[in-house]
């Protein structure tokens, strides 16, 4: 029996941003479906308009499992995931083996395939994946804001310094053309 795909159902049950209080919850199901929309938009802004040849589809499939070992993890907050190098290389080889032990669960001749979504090799996909997670972050931060928790406000200013920190054309072009709608109530969208 093969369990890989049970265990993925289960990402709607690990939330995230633990520590903050949230107007919604948010699960990694849910941010890893956003994460796989915006890897995807971002991957072909970097195509169409800055040269780039990268997958949009292979960036989208690492998104939708970025976050997959989580299920066996939990979601670690930030503040502790980054307080210090040790952590986070400790928290990283956690990671690698909740992502084997999740590989373990498929048979054999897929393992390959899935390896490649769970631990991305190419560093551009993975630049955009960590990339698009951040503005996932970012997003919940301005929509959190927006319902009135200023819970958020300082996660918001740090998620957008780190974003930004990234220094990617595409990232940019997101920001200038589409962030003012998150934003906006659905009828100042009309």
């Amino acid at each position: 029996m093969n369990h890989f795909f049970a265990y993925l159902s289960r990402m709607r049950f690990i939330n995230r941003w633990a520590l903050m209080r949230n107007s919604y919850t948010e699960n990694i199901a849910e941010h890893s479906h956003q994460v796989a929309v915006l890897a995807h938009a971002l991957a072909v802004i970097r195509n169409e308009y800055f040269g780039g040849r990268v997958d949009p589809g292979a960036v989208a499939a690492a998104a939708l499992y970025h976050d997959a070992p989580e299920i066996m993890t939990g979601d670690l907050p930030t503040p502790i995931k980054y307080y210090n190098p040790a952590i986070r290389d400790a928290y990283k080889q956690v990671e690698q083996v909740a992502s084997e032990k999740l590989l373990g669960m498929l048979p054999a001749k897929l393992r390959t395939a899935y390896s490649e979504l769970l631990q991305p090799v190419d560093e551009e996909i993975e630049l955009l994946v960590k990339a698009a997670d951040k503005l996932s972050a970012w997003i919940k931060c301005i929509e959190e804001m927006k319902a009135g928790n200023p819970e958020f406000r300082s996660a918001a200013i740090q998620t957008e310094r780190a974003l930004d920190a990234y220094h990617l054309p595409e990232v940019e072009f997101f920001k200038e053309h589409f962030m003012d709608s998150f934003k906006l109530t659905l009828d100042e969208m009309e």
